[in-house]
């Protein structure tokens, strides 16, 4: 028998406007949380996951680093200097209770990062790559490279978005595509064997990717990481308030709902999902 567990983790939470994941039409400014009130901004829980694979630990996503919360507490200067970016600070802010950030619940668990066969990011966004200090020392740090060529380009809102802070000193390489699974039929077979496969979701970003983890008997785990931000996006179809290419987000949610929807996944799960507690999914093949 054959089984590959799912870790789902709560590494703090982000806070946004309420335009951001669910403002198909509102606009930019809103999504931003330009002119939001404070009180009606929502606190999401940041996730990454271990994935524990009979060819060794894995991990997709970091969240938050401790610096965005010393004390564990909010704390906007040492958020500002965590991010690097004053304004990127007013569109989103976060916190990391004691004992959440990676790091802290990978050594629980009595995982050092050099325990770490892969760390897999899905896209280069501060709320999922800002963690990587956190396990620096893993065996290798992928991203693919249609990210980290958006990151370092793209439309000239990126130079706020993106700080290389986050990643510069992790040893990340990048990846090309190697197979043609999902919506652009742009895909990376991590192990060679199937069992790990990152698709490109484009939308958000241009090189986001999520993560089809299968098990032997063929059902699966779909992780869509900002390709929705919550069950309701994919099954309402609704936009969020800010996406580098609308078109593409639309054929990305779209195939994350006929891969939730097809009877061999086990659950499909978006990053920020108010509705998603930590737990563990099993894959058994027996």
């Amino acid at each position: 028998m054959s089984t590959i567990k799912i870790n789902v983790l709560h590494t703090g939470e982000v806070c946004v406007s309420p335009y951001l994941p669910y403002g198909d039409g509102a606009g930019t400014l809103k999504a931003a949380g330009i002119g939001v009130k404070k009180e009606d901004r929502l606190w999401l829980p940041v996730s990454a996951y271990l994935i524990e694979h009979p060819k060794g630990l894995f991990l997709y996503d970091t969240g938050w680093d401790r610096s965005m919360s010393p004390d564990g507490v909010f704390d906007k200067k040492a958020q500002i200097k965590s991010l690097g970016s004053r304004l990127l600070y007013e569109t989103n802010q976060g916190r990391v209770p004691a004992g959440q950030a990676v790091g802290e619940q990978l050594a629980a668990m009595g995982i050092s990062p050099s325990d770490l066969d892969i760390v897999m990011i899905s896209h280069l966004d501060c709320d999922h790559a800002n963690g990587l200090p956190q396990v620096r020392g893993a065996k290798r740090i992928v991203v693919s490279a249609d990210e980290m060529a958006f990151a370092n380009g793209g439309p000239a809102m990126n130079r706020v978005r993106y700080q290389d802070i986050w990643w510069k000193d992790s040893g990340i390489e990048t990846f090309d595509w190697n197979g043609e699974e999902g919506p652009f039929g742009k895909s990376y077979d991590v192990l060679g064997d199937g069992s790990l496969v990152m698709v490109n979701i484009r939308g958000h970003a241009d090189g986001q990717c999520a993560l089809k983890i299968t098990g032997e008997d063929g059902r699966y785990v779909l992780l869509f990481a900002d390709g929705g931000y919550s069950t309701r996006s994919w099954k309402e179809q609704i936009m969020p308030g800010i996406c580098a290419d609308p078109e593409s987000m639309r054929k990305s949610l779209a195939w994350i709902r006929d891969m939730s929807e097809d009877p061999r996944c086990v659950e499909s799960l978006a990053n920020h999902d108010s509705d998603v507690v930590p737990h563990t999914i099993e894959l058994r093949s027996d």
